[in-house]
């Protein structure tokens, strides 16, 4: 078994909105935009480039966890940090759908997103989870998380913040 991540491309339109919509349950969105599939790959491909983003958003690289062939998970590598992902979204945001959990795939992606920002120059990580998620919280750690603190967020579950050296 061998994680890959890769961006999205046409063939992956049903895979990505199964997992998303299985995802909804737990209060997560797999898909970060709305739209037809062309407009979703559309978006994906302005986040990577940098081009044309909101004021909230930075440059980011959404990619698809696949393994034998099949989407099992995606992550957001986002390239830097406005003030709001510095509170409580971080440079990775990762999620493997419920099927595919207790087999180690997050802790691949997370792994190779870290080697990923290593790459782009980024010194240090930060990754958060929510505060009760405690499967996430042993991912970030196994991958070399230093829990910072735990913050309050408004309207939600307060978020654990650790910061890795890639």
């Amino acid at each position: 078994m061998t994680l890959r991540l890769r961006p999205p491309g046409p063939g992956d339109e049903a895979a990505a909105r199964a997992l998303h919509e299985e995802l909804l349950a737990d209060g997560f969105s797999f898909l970060l935009s709305d739209g037809t599939w062309e407009e979703v790959l559309a978006s994906c491909e302005r986040d990577a480039a940098g081009t044309d983003l909101p004021p909230d958003r930075v440059r980011a690289d959404f990619l698809l966890a696949e393994v034998d062939g099949e989407v099992v998970g995606r992550v957001s590598v986002r390239h830097e940090l406005t003030p709001s992902l510095l509170e409580v979204g971080g440079h990775v945001g990762y999620a493997v759908g419920p099927r595919f959990r207790r087999r180690g795939h997050a802790t691949e992606i997370l792994r190779q997103s870290l080697a990923r920002l290593r790459d782009l120059g980024v010194e240090l990580v930060l990754v958060t989870c929510d505060d009760d998620n405690t499967g996430s919280a042993r991912v970030i750690e196994a991958c070399g998380g230093v829990l910072e603190d735990v913050r309050a967020v408004e309207g939600h579950l307060p978020k654990r913040r650790y910061w890795i050296t890639p």
